[in-house]
C-alpha cells in the first residue's frame, strides 16, 4: 500500500499493481480486474471441470478452515480464482496485509444459490454452476462500464455494511456465457477486438484499460478539432519550393466582420448639458466608445478629449453639431451604467447560454479558422476583423482617442489562388479587390484609418508558410555566429575610420551586437510615439561619465561610462549603464559635440543604410539577425552554465527560466508588476508555512515509528519534503520573474532547437517549458531535434 499512496499522493493518474489512480484529487483509486496473459477466457468448459475435479473440495476446504490450516493462498478469493484457471496473476509486488485490506470492500456476502452450489458434492459442481450463470446473466446484463468506485462505493464506511445488489461476474463465468452465445454478432465482434488488442503493445493496453474505467458509457472517440481544423503536415521533410513562392494553391472563406451596432434602449439616455438629448445611430454608437473609457485615464488625457472629440464630429448630424460642441458639457454616465449592467448579465449567464455560445464561436471558426494551402488544411490567426472603437495607443502617442472606423468588404482585399473558390461577400457588399499573388502570405488585407498601416489576416504560427520563415530565421542566425568573429574585426577597426559615417556606423553596430538594441526608424513625432532605437538616438538620450559604477551597489568603479535612458518599442523604457571600449567612448564624445540634446547622435546612418552595409558582409544578414543570435547564444550559453545534471525537475526548471530571464533582460522585454502579485505571494508563502509543519511532524513520525511502519513513514517524510522545496522553488522563480516578460523572447527570438535539446538530455517533459502554443509553433523544430541522436548546439 505505501507504493500506492506515494503514487496517488503524486497525482500521476499512473497504473500501479492493477490500480488505476484518479487524477482528480479527491484520493479516489479506481480498481481494475487486471486481464492477464494467463486468462481462462478461452479454455473450454470441460477442461475447467477437470481442473475443478483436481482440486480439493468446499466441503474439505471449510474442514481446513476450521482446522485453521488453510493456506493464506486458498483463503483469498482472487488466489482462488487464479489457481482454477491453473495460472498465477503476475504481481508486481508481494501480497503484503496493506494489499489486501482493499479486497475486504468488496460484498463479502454470497447470494444463497452459490453458497448452496459451494456446498454441494462434486458431482453436482457443474450443473448448479451452469445454472447460477445463467440466472446472473439474467439477473445483471453487463456492469463492465460502472465504475469501480461506484459499484463498491469507494472507501465510505457507509456503503461497505450495504449489501449490493448486483454482483459483478467472475472471469470463469465470463467465459462461459462468450460460449453459449459465441454465434451471435456481439460476441464476433468482441472477439475481433481482442484479437487487435493483443497485438498491440502492452502501454496501450493498458491505456485502454484505464479509459475503460472513467466512464459509465463508452464514447465514441471524437476527434479533436484541432486535428479537424489542421493537418499534420510536415513540410520541413519536403523539397523547398522556388524562391519567393509561398504556395500553389489558395482557398479560404475569408475574413469574419464585426457584429452590427445594437442601438440603446430607450430608457438609456445621452444628456448634453443637463437634458436628455437622442443621437442618431452613428453618433450613439461612438458615444458608446467613450462611455467605454470613463473608468479609464485615458478619459482625463487632454490629447485623447480633443481627438475624440474632433472625430465624433465629422460623424453627426449637422443638428448635432450645432448643438454639441463642449465634450466637458456631455454626460455619458447612463450609457456607462448600462454597459456595466450587460457585463454583469454575460457574466451570470447559466451554463446552457454559455455553451451556446461557445458553439456559435466554434462554428465561426470551423468555417473561418481554416485555408487550404497546396491541399493542407492550416489555421488562421486572426480571421476575425477588428471592430470599431478609439484607438488608445502605447505611451503618449499622438493619435490616442481618434476612432477606428468599421471596415467593410469594400475595404478589403482577398487573396487566393486563381482556381480557388473565392470567399463571397455579405450579402449586399462587394470585395475592393481580390488577387492571385503568391509571392506573399496573408489571406486577406485592408487599411486602418488611424495610422494608415495595412492589416492582414494570415495564418497560424504553426503553419506551414510561418514554420519555414522561422527556420530560415534560426538558420541565419547560426550562420552568423560562424562569421561574428570577422564582423566584429570589421567594426572595430573602422572605430579609426577617417570617413565620419563609417565611424559612426562601426559604433552603432557595437552597440547592436553587445546590447541588442533594435535599429529604429525614422518616424514623424506628430504622427506617432516618439520611441527610438540605436539608429534613431538622440544627443539627449544617452550621458556619458569618465568613471562610475554601474549599479550603486558595486564594490568598485569603471571607465568610460555610457547611460542609455530612451523609450524603445512599444513605449516601454530602456535604463541601461554600460562601459564601453575606449576608442567607442571617445568617437560618442566626438558625435556629441556642437550638438543639441534634440539633434540626432548618429546623423549620418539610418537603418536602411546600415542593412545594405550588412548585406556585404553575410547574404541575409539584418539588424534583426543580431538580436536573435545574441539572444540564442546568451541562452545555449546560461543553460550550460547554470544546469546541473544531479537537480531535480523542479530545479533545473528554475535554472532554464534563469537562463531565460538573462535574455529577457538583454532584450529589454520587461512588464509591469502584475496587481495580483502582492496577493499571491502572500498565499504562496502561507502554502510553504503550511507544508513546512507537516514535513516537521512527518519528520518526527518517521523518528517515532516501528520497524513495520519504518519504510512507509520514510517515503512520506521524503515525499512531503519534495513538495516543500519545490514550493520554495516556485516563490524563487516568481519573485525573480515578476518584472521580466519571458515569453517573448521564447516566442520570437530563441531557437526552440536549444530548449528542445536541452529537455532531451535532463529528461525534462518538454510541456514544463512550452506551451500547447510553443509546441505547435515548434512542431518542425520538435521533429527535427527529437528524431536524431545528435545533441543540437546552436
Amino acid at each position: 500500500m505505501d507504493v500506492l499512496h506515494e503514487h496517488h499522493e503524486n497525482g500521476n493518474g499512473h497504473e500501479v499493481n492493477g490500480a488505476v489512480f484518479d487524477t482528480n484529487g479527491n484520493g479516489e483509486i479506481k480498481r481494475e480486474i487486471k486481464e492477464e496473459d494467463g486468462s481462462d477466457d478461452d479454455i473450454p468448459w470441460g477442461e475447467l471441470m477437470e481442473r475443478e475435479k483436481s482440486q480439493p473440495s468446499s466441503s474439505e476446504k471449510k474442514k481446513k478452515r476450521k482446522a485453521g490450516s488453510d493456506s493464506e493462498e486458498e483463503y483469498k478469493p482472487e488466489k482462488k480464482k487464479d489457481r482454477k484457471s491453473g495460472k498465477h496473476k503476475k504481481k508486481a509486488d508481494s501480497d503484503d496485509d496493506d494489499d489486501y485490506e482493499e479486497e475486504e470492500q468488496k460484498p463479502k456476502k454470497k447470494s444463497e444459490k452459490r453458497k448452496k452450489a459451494l456446498s454441494d458434492s462434486e458431482d453436482d459442481f457443474q450443473t448448479k454452476i451452469e445454472k447460477i450463470v445463467k440466472e446472473g446473466v439474467d439477473e445483471d446484463d453487463d456492469d463492465d462500464d460502472i465504475p469501480l468506485s461506484e459499484k463498491y462505493g469507494g472507501k465510505n464506511k457507509k456503503d461497505k455494511k450495504e449489501k449490493p445488489k448486483k454482483k459483478k461476474k467472475s472471469k470463469k463465468e465470463e467465459s462461459e456465457k462468450e460460449e453459449e452465445s459465441s454465434d451471435s454478432e456481439a460476441e464476433k465482434k468482441k472477439k475481433k477486438s481482442k484479437s487487435k488488442k493483443s497485438s498491440s503493445s502492452s502501454s496501450s493496453a493498458k491505456d485502454a484499460k484505464k479509459a475503460s474505467f472513467t466512464t459509465t458509457t463508452p464514447a465514441k472517440k471524437k476527434p479533436k478539432k484541432e486535428e479537424e481544423m489542421e493537418d499534420i503536415w510536415e513540410w520541413w521533410k519536403e523539397d523547398k519550393k522556388p524562391d519567393g513562392v509561398k504556395w500553389n494553391s489558395l482557398s479560404h472563406k475569408g475574413p469574419l466582420f464585426a457584429p452590427p451596432y445594437i442601438p440603446l434602449p430607450p430608457e438609456v439616455h445621452f444628456k448634453y448639458a443637463g437634458k436628455h438629448m437622442k443621437l442618431s445611430q452613428d453618433t450613439e454608437e461612438i458615444a458608446q466608445f467613450y462611455a467605454g473609457v470613463l473608468d479609464h485615464e485615458y478619459s482625463t488625457k487632454e490629447q485623447f478629449n480633443n481627438n475624440f472629440m474632433n472625430d465624433w464630429r465629422k460623424y453627426m448630424t449637422s443638428k448635432e453639431r450645432e448643438i454639441i460642441t463642449d465634450l466637458s458639457k456631455c454626460d455619458f454616465r447612463q450609457i456607462d451604467a448600462y454597459q456595466k449592467e450587460q457585463r454583469e448579465i454575460r457574466k451570470a449567464m447559466t451554463k446552457e447560454e454559455k455553451l451556446k455560445i461557445k458553439e456559435e464561436r466554434e462554428a465561426e471558426m470551423m468555417l473561418y479558422g481554416v485555408a487550404v494551402i497546396d491541399g493542407h488544411k492550416q489555421k488562421v490567426a486572426n480571421f476575425r476583423i477588428e471592430p470599431p472603437g478609439l484607438f488608445r495607443g502605447r505611451g503618449g502617442h499622438p493619435k490616442m482617442g481618434m476612432l477606428k472606423k468599421r471596415i467593410v468588404p469594400e475595404d478589403v482585399i482577398i487573396n487566393c489562388s486563381k482556381n480557388s473558390e473565392i470567399p463571397i461577400p455579405p450579402a449586399g457588399h462587394k470585395w475592393k479587390e481580390v488577387r492571385h499573388d503568391n509571392l506573399v502570405s496573408w489571406l486577406c488585407s485592408w487599411t486602418e484609418s488611424v495610422l494608415g498601416q495595412n492589416k492582414y489576416i494570415m495564418l497560424n504560427p504553426s503553419s506551414k508558410i510561418k514554420g519555414e520563415k522561422d527556420y530560415e530565421k534560426y538558420e541565419t542566425a547560426r550562420r552568423l555566429k560562424k562569421k561574428i568573429g570577422v564582423i566584429r574585426e570589421n567594426y572595430i577597426n573602422d572605430w579609426k575610420s577617417k570617413e565620419m559615417r563609417v565611424r559612426q556606423r562601426s559604433v552603432a553596430l557595437y552597440f547592436i551586437d553587445k546590447l541588442a538594441l533594435r535599429a529604429g526608424n525614422e518616424k514623424d513625432v506628430d504622427e506617432a510615439a516618439d520611441t527610438v532605437g540605436c539608429c534613431s538616438l538622440r544627443v539627449e538620450h544617452i550621458k556619458l561619465y569618465d568613471s562610475g559604477k554601474i549599479n550603486p551597489d558595486d564594490a568598485h568603479e569603471k571607465e568610460h561610462i555610457v547611460e542609455f535612458d530612451f523609450l524603445g518599442k512599444d513605449s516601454i523604457r530602456y535604463f541601461n549603464r554600460v562601459s564601453v571600449e575606449k576608442r567607442v567612448y571617445k568617437n560618442l564624445k566626438l558625435f556629441m559635440q556642437e550638438k543639441n540634446p534634440a539633434d540626432d547622435l548618429f546623423d549620418r546612418l539610418d537603418t536602411s543604410t546600415l542593412n545594405e552595409h550588412l548585406k556585404t558582409l553575410m547574404d541575409g544578414l539584418t539588424v534583426k539577425v543580431f538580436r536573435t543570435y545574441n539572444a540564442s547564444i546568451t541562452l545555449q550559453d546560461q543553460l550550460n552554465k547554470l544546469t546541473n545534471p544531479k537537480d531535480t525537475i523542479a530545479q533545473k526548471l528554475l535554472s532554464y527560466n534563469r537562463a531565460n530571464r538573462q535574455v529577457a533582460i538583454l532584450c529589454n522585454h520587461q512588464r509591469a508588476v502584475p496587481k495580483t502579485f502582492e496577493k499571491s505571494m502572500e498565499a504562496l508563502e502561507q502554502k510553504i508555512k503550511e507544508k513546512k509543519e507537516i514535513v516537521e511532524a512527518a519528520k518526527k513520525e518517521m523518528k517515532n515509528a516501528n520497524k513495520a511502519n519504518l519504510e512507509k513513514a520514510t517515503k512520506k517524510y521524503e515525499r512531503l519534503k519534495e513538495q516543500y522545496k519545490k514550493l520554495k522553488i516556485s516563490r524563487t522563480d516568481k519573485d525573480e520573474n515578476k518584472t521580466v516578460a519571458l515569453g517573448t523572447s521564447k516566442l520570437n527570438y530563441l531557437d526552440p532547437r536549444i530548449t528542445i535539446a536541452w529537455c532531451k538530455k535532463h529528461e525534462v517533459p518538454l510541456e514544463k517549458v512550452f506551451t500547447k502554443t510553443h509546441r505547435e509553433k515548434f512542431r518542425w523544430a520538435i521533429d527535427m531535434t527529437m528524431s536524431t541522436d545528435e545533441e543540437y548546439v546552436f
